[in-house]
């Protein structure tokens, strides 16, 4: 029997990474990252746990390039979604939606994200990072920046910090409110994208409410 070709290992390779990290995504979503280990993660993958090791330099750099690929996938399929859209607005508006929906839809997963990034090890440089970053930065310069280099950067900081709003525990941003914010950041129409069915207007009010409430029981305090 002949060897197997460069690029018929390398597929073999691409593939079998693809699988730890749909299963690093499907087991911390279902059982949090400190319950899910790297061997939990090999099983489910059907991979030998020696692989994990070599692909990876452990379970956080694992999940963050996992994440990372839930996001450019899902990012990526918002996009071509027909009607396929050409128009930059458009396309912002989709970006915006596909984020923040994966924050309402996998908070489990996202919110382990947001907590890796702010470990020691900090952001993975990884290919699914660098291809989610393709995809955003496109996306601003096909809506019309003339700085994609520093305009990119803006766009994550905000879409990430709203994600962070939406999650945490005890005192989240209704998804509605932060993607009414963002959408007017850049002048984008509440109807493109995939607008929530719940209005922005009606929330904005309760929150305010809320605020007022905790401004009014702060001043009575002694």
């Amino acid at each position: 029997m002949s060897p197997r070709s460069a690029s018929v290992n390398e597929e073999l390779r691409r593939r079998s990474r693809e699988r730890l990290l749909q299963a690093a995504v499907e087991l911390v979503d279902e059982h949090g990252f400190e319950a899910t280990t790297l061997g939990a993660i090999a099983d489910r993958a059907g991979s030998a746990r020696g692989l994990v090791s070599y692909y990876f330099p452990g379970k956080r750099q694992l999940v963050q390039s996992a994440v990372h690929r839930l996001m450019w996938s899902t990012l990526q399929e918002a996009l071509e979604q027909e009607p396929r859209a050409e128009d930059g607005r458009e396309r912002l508006a989709r970006a915006i939606d596909s984020i923040l929906g994966l924050a309402r839809e996998r908070p489990v997963l996202m919110r382990q994200h947001m907590a890796g990034l702010l470990q020691a090890e900090g952001f993975v440089q990884c290919p699914e990072q660098r291809r989610l970053a393709e995809l955003l930065g496109d996306t601003v310069a096909r809506y019309g920046s003339h700085e994609v280099t520093a305009d990119y950067p803006m766009l994550r900081a905000l879409l990430m910090g709203a994600v962070y709003a939406a999650l945490v525990p005890g005192v989240p941003m209704p998804v509605p409110v932060l993607r009414a914010e963002l959408f007017e950041r850049y002048g984008l129409d509440w109807q493109l994208g995939v607008p929530p069915e719940s209005a922005p207007v009606a929330e904005r009010k309760d929150l305010s409410r809320f605020f007022a409430t905790e401004d009014r029981t702060e001043s009575e305090r002694p």
